[in-house]
């Protein structure tokens, strides 16, 4: 089995075809893949290409997946994930393992959007976490601390939406105790709400009782912050639960004690000081930050640059500069990304904006999705490497794979081509 070696300095690739396949390292035994659709394709030439390469990456380099994230429309789910499938029998690689689809199109309509993917050393006895006879999870140790991983919980659809939210809290803290742990473990959430602006304010007393239930909310004189990062953003499934949730949680075992540190952010009001029971980011081990969706918020809790998009992305990338800062980082650290516009047509400026700062190669996956604030154009939530000795982004060819249209996808120059080197 290769191991995670070094990576270079950027290869800077146009922004020409269809999918980018990019892999990040965070320390020597955790990646992050992110499959990247820039442009309008088929869906199921898109996925094929993107999990013919994820697929290819996790067999070479001996690596499980701990985290599967699609983006796309839900006309596309049962193509997308037909050629996942296939593509994962293809390399023995179980098609059962949990995935969480979220309906977030992409920037020209209807399609993928792209794939985020964890995964670690298959050596650490991955595996995968069932509630009853339905995969939800999955599991791994890694130097005495046990990570869990639950994704695609929500509570069906047959009771009112804050309802649904209560019953899928307390279904991923009941997991979560079958697993040895409790709520308290958890260090990061993603809620995928449907129609967010019609009933954000109940999802979010619903998530503020529950987390008073749990302990973990902050009190009147508190000084520590208990609350996990999260993100709270529109997001659509096929099963039409009002709400799914995905989360991680670091279990501490045999004595030792899980080091984590959750953030509040110099220039923005703590969320939880205006109803939003969450943390700026979390860190996790002084290896991985998870950066909360991050918006144009002030230090006082207002939206900035109403209309401006411009404004509210410059905004946004200043806050999550100041969050990383307090860690020696920089956006160029960011390992994996989500990038949500509330308009398609304002994706562009994004990436124009993206690129004058030098982060055209920034592992991101760009949706169209409803921010928590009707105000509110943009958000960006992320994971970043600490101490990873690494500079830059990383982009893999596989070889053989002719992608869309008969074309070689990532075509570049043999002398300039980037591959994943063994320690």
């Amino acid at each position: 089995m290769k191991t995670l070696g070094t990576l270079k300095t950027p290869l800077l690739m146009s922004d020409d075809r269809p999918i980018r396949f990019q892999v990040r390292k965070a320390g020597n035994a955790h990646a992050f893949l992110v499959a990247s659709v820039r442009l309008p394709a088929d869906a199921a030439e898109a996925a094929r290409s993107a999990y013919n390469r994820i697929a290819q990456f996790l067999a070479d380099h001996g690596m499980a997946i701990t985290h599967e994230r699609i983006f796309g429309s839900l006309s596309a789910e049962s193509a997308v994930m037909a050629a996942r499938n296939s593509l994962f029998k293809s390399r023995s690689i179980s098609p059962e393992n949990p995935v969480t689809y979220i309906q977030g199109h992409p920037p020209w309509g209807e399609g993928l959007a792209g794939v985020l993917i964890q995964a670690v050393n298959s050596g650490d006895a991955v595996r995968t976490i069932m509630d009853g006879d339905i995969p939800c999870g999955r599991c791994w140790k890694q130097h005495g601390v046990t990570y869990a991983v639950l994704q695609n919980i929500h509570a069906g659809m047959h009771a009112s939406r804050p309802l649904q939210a209560r019953l899928m809290i307390e279904r991923a803290e009941r997991i979560l105790r079958q697993q040895g742990a409790a709520y308290g473990n958890v260090v990061r959430t993603w809620f995928y709400l449907s129609d967010i602006m019609s009933w954000y304010g109940e999802f979010n007393k619903v998530r503020n009782q529950k987390y008073g239930e749990f302990g973990i909310m902050p009190g009147p004189g508190d000084n520590q912050l208990l609350l996990p990062a999260s993100t709270g953003i529109r997001g659509e499934t096929a099963t039409n639960a009002a709400c799914t949730m995905d989360l991680i949680a670091v279990i501490g075992e045999d004595g030792v004690v899980p080091k984590i540190q959750n953030l509040t952010n110099p220039v923005q009001l703590d969320a939880f000081r205006y109803g939003s029971a969450f943390s700026r980011a979390s860190v996790i081990h002084n290896n991985l930050m998870e950066v909360s969706g991050t918006a144009a918020i002030d230090g006082h809790g207002v939206s900035l640059y109403p209309g401006d998009m411009n404004g509210q992305i410059e905004c946004t990338l200043h806050n999550i500069e100041e969050l990383l800062a307090q860690k020696d980082l920089c956006l160029k650290d960011i390992c994996s990304a989500t990038v949500f516009v509330k308009h398609a047509h304002d994706a562009e400026i994004f990436y124009r904006i993206a690129a004058a700062r030098g982060l055209q190669d920034l592992p991101a996956i760009c949706v169209v999705a409803d921010v928590c604030r009707d105000e509110l154009l943009f958000e960006i939530d992320a994971e970043a490497a600490i101490n990873n000795g690494v500079q830059g982004f990383k982009d893999v060819r596989v070889q053989g794979d002719k992608g869309l249209r008969g074309k070689q996808i990532d075509e570049c120059s043999p002398e300039n081509l980037q591959e994943w080197n063994a320690e």
